[in-house]
């Protein structure tokens, strides 16, 4: 269910404050304030974009690795000062310095 931002709206036309409400995609957008009544507006927000430990973003990287061993290549991760693991592919499975 989509997440929508409103904002109320002030008797100056300024911006006030905001809080977030799920909705369906087919609900009507409300005019009020569900619990205060003031009019609101629907504010468009930028798209959320994962970051390096959402989920999204590891499910990806366990998809990315079973790509990679198909494809014949190794990858190693890094596990502390000049030790790597290996997480999938041929070779030895910890590479020191």
């Amino acid at each position: 269910m989509p997440r929508y931002v409103y904002e109320i709206v002030t008797e100056s036309g300024e911006p006030g404050e905001r809080f977030e409400v799920f909705q369906q995609m087919t609900d009507p957008p409300f005019t009020t304030h569900p619990t205060t009544g003031q009019p609101v507006r629907r504010v468009f927000t930028p798209a959320w974009i994962a970051g390096k430990f959402a989920p999204s973003t590891s499910e990806r990287s366990v998809k990315d690795d079973k790509k990679l061993e198909r494809l014949g290549f190794t990858k190693y991760v890094k596990a502390g000062d000049g030790t790597y693991e290996k997480t999938v592919g041929k070779g030895p499975d910890i590479i020191q310095r």
